[in-house]
């Protein structure tokens, strides 16, 4: 960078830099605040305030996050697979390869894992990891929906919802229960049920993640100082650290067990009989 591209950068900083305090000056005291932070970070843990319609029935709008992400996903996927598959190359294209490496990088964490029983797992993880992903970049988009209330609400994050979290958390034990089960039938389900606390720590675990990040961008909202360009890196940065961070670990954690619910059961006896075996075995020397 030469001498005066740099200060052309200083100069478009400082000039950034003082918009933005001029623009703070003259817009303290024109807003009013209705609620405290306090009743704004509770309503967005509870939803007691925008409560929406659905077939006549008050939901949360996380319910309505979750029908339109489930929906979006669903569409995306059937176009991938009846216009886009079916024209992939030997040599790949740039969608193509995203999508394969995706593929496989799920793929292989399900047969790492769980090398005994991984076909529906690895589907089952690329799914959840889909879904935790999307739905958590769907906060981003600010889709606008009419509450009980006739008050405008964006609709959040569907995991930002404890329901939805719950709701995962309970899904991905109940696969991994299916898959004690099927494997190694009592045992595998005594294996499971060890597992008691599993839907609970990644019910919250999800639901704590997610909602952290609202409730920064509510806390820097907050403060008028604090609400000029620095949610919109706050809330993309919490947004998308989330989004990879807790797809990647959901996923993780149901092969880890899956695969430790999946393991056949081996007789300590017979295995000490082979290992015996082996060290008798006379060597033969050519």
């Amino acid at each position: 960078m030469t001498k005066k591209q740099l200060g052309i950068f200083l100069t478009v900083v400082v000039l950034l830099l003082a918009a933005l305090i001029v623009g703070i000056v003259l817009t303290d005291g024109l807003y009013e605040k209705n609620v405290n932070i306090q009743e704004s970070m509770q309503d967005a843990v509870l939803h007691e305030g925008d409560k929406v319609w659905f077939f006549g029935m008050q939901v949360n709008p996380g319910l309505i996050s979750a029908y339109l992400v489930t929906a979006v996903i669903l569409i995306f996927a059937a176009i991938v697979r009846i216009a886009v598959i079916p024209r992939f190359k030997i040599i790949p294209g740039k969608f193509q390869l995203v999508l394969e490496e995706a593929v496989g990088m799920f793929d292989g964490m399900a047969k790492n894992n769980s090398p005994h029983r991984n076909k529906f797992l690895g589907a089952y993880i690329f799914a959840a990891a889909a879904y935790i992903f999307v739905g958590t970049l769907f906060e981003l988009v600010g889709f606008p929906w009419q509450s009980v209330a006739e008050k405008s609400v964006t609709l959040p994050a569907p995991l930002s919802d404890i329901n939805g979290a719950i709701s995962l958390g309970c899904l991905s034990y109940l696969v991994i229960l299916a898959g004690g089960i099927l494997s190694t039938h009592v045992r595998g389900l005594g294996r499971t049920l060890k597992e008691f606390s599993l839907p609970i720590s990644m019910s919250f675990r999800l639901f704590g993640a997610l909602l952290s990040g609202l409730l920064v961008s509510e806390l820097v909202y907050s403060y008028m100082t604090l609400s000029f360009v620095l949610p919109v890196l706050v809330g993309v940065l919490f947004t998308v650290m989330h989004a990879l961070v807790q797809a990647y670990v959901l996923a993780t954690l149901t092969a880890l067990i899956y695969g430790e619910v999946t393991e056949p059961y081996v007789k300590k006896s017979k295995v000490r009989s082979k290992e015996n075996n082996k060290q008798t075995k006379p060597e033969v020397n050519v």
